[in-house]
């Protein structure tokens, strides 16, 4: 009896103990509003407008359409069983590849581009769920496929925007102290100074602005999606996309984004690209602007001139309705019909665009709907299509 008493005794301390910090992991991976001198500088960009940045075509987003979606979603949007991966051993990165450009995919929007000479780990989620909490949320479908640890020596981190499937408190806090720099839109970094990254390693950019990396010029590009970490923090701080461009090769990194015209002018500027990463899944009809979708993602690869088309956004959780092989499926279906050049590796496996391979489908045949049952049509396509002649 006394030891069920001393048991009893110490459970509520302990249950208190693990609530508190559960709820200050929480608070802290919610990240922080930005103040002073970088709240300054983010009201002086074009972009900032009545306290928030804006995209300049405005979001779509049926709400009821979107929870209904919630309570309906594809019998195959989770894996059945294990998903093909490879799981990377620490030799491999021994040495930059001979052809100047290799992409490890790692899932989702997760990548290792090695550039030129320059290595980007590029919205890195090593944690377990995309959530301010460790216990609830969309939970990985497969452990990382290389420890952070075992990672090369890596020049910058990329991040698109602070949503929690691009940037992972958990994993930041474990890079932190590492000779990185962080390159992010305006206002992400009050998070990562508040996550404990040093100011010195924090470089923040305005769409269209650069930065010299060695001898890889960045240059922040639009995007049209949104922000926030919480309810009272939308679009507090700017989410872009990104164009690399090394003095051999140029790869384009859409972050997430609906189609808009300015993806043709940054084709114009910036390309030919030799690799464009593009998000193509976690789609829906209620939410046509946030995400390109599949077709749209091969029609924006087309208006941004690239070679090679890389599908991200896809196969490591499940953030949508629909299956989650069909942004694949449907990518290739499209690219056939516009001949675009499509690279499909296994999460874990490395690419290089310059030597020509042939990749097979790893991902297991389920049924899908296509581009014509279920359309993922950005908003103003007409302003956008005018653009793209």
């Amino acid at each position: 009896m006394k030891n069920a008493h001393n048991s009893r005794k110490w459970f509520f301390p302990i249950l208190i103990f693990f609530l508190a910090g559960s709820f200050f992991y929480t608070c802290q991976a919610m990240g922080k509003r930005a103040e002073g001198e970088r709240l300054i500088r983010m009201q002086s960009s074009p972009q900032w407008k009545e306290g928030q940045f804006v995209n300049p075509q405005p979001l779509i987003n049926d709400f009821w359409a979107a929870l209904g979606s919630m309570f309906r979603p594809s019998p195959e949007v989770d894996p059945k069983g294990p998903v093909p991966v490879v799981y990377i051993e620490k030799s491999r990165f021994s040495k930059l590849p001979e052809s100047g450009l290799r992409v490890t995919w790692f899932g989702h929007s997760s990548s290792l581009i090695e550039l030129d000479g320059v290595r980007i780990l590029t919205d890195p989620v090593w944690s377990e769920r995309t959530s301010p909490s460790s216990w609830i949320g969309p939970k990985r479908w497969y452990p990382p496929l290389i420890s952070l640890e075992d990672l090369p020596e890596i020049d910058l981190v990329l991040i698109s925007h602070d949503h929690y499937d691009h940037m992972d408190f958990g994993t930041i806090s474990k890079l932190k102290d590492r000779n990185i720099l962080f390159v992010v839109p305006l206002g992400l970094g009050a998070n990562l100074s508040y996550w404990g990254v040093p100011d010195a390693k924090i470089i923040e950019l305005d769409w269209w602005e650069t930065k010299k990396i060695k001898d890889l010029e960045i240059v922040s590009t639009p995007a049209r999606h949104a922000s926030g970490r919480y309810l009272l923090d939308n679009d507090e701080k700017l989410w872009s996309s990104y164009a690399l461009i090394g003095p051999k090769h140029r790869v384009y990194f859409s972050g997430d984004t609906g189609l808009f015209p300015k993806m043709k002018e940054i084709g114009e500027k910036y390309g030919p690209f030799d690799l464009t990463m593009i998000e193509t899944g976690q789609y829906n009809q209620a939410w046509p602007d946030w995400h390109i979708g599949p077709e749209q993602a091969v029609i924006a690869h087309t208006q941004l001139k690239g070679k090679v088309l890389l599908p991200i956004h896809w196969g490591l959780f499940a953030l949508a309705s629909h299956g989650w092989t069909e942004p694949v499926e449907r990518v290739l279906e499209k690219s056939k019909e516009l001949g675009v050049t499509v690279i499909t590796p296994k999460p874990g496996e490395s690419a290089e665009p310059d030597l020509q391979k042939d990749y097979i489908a790893w991902w297991p045949k389920l049924p899908f709907k296509s581009g014509k049952e279920d359309p993922i049509l950005s908003s103003q396509l007409e302003e956008i299509t005018a653009s793209a002649r």
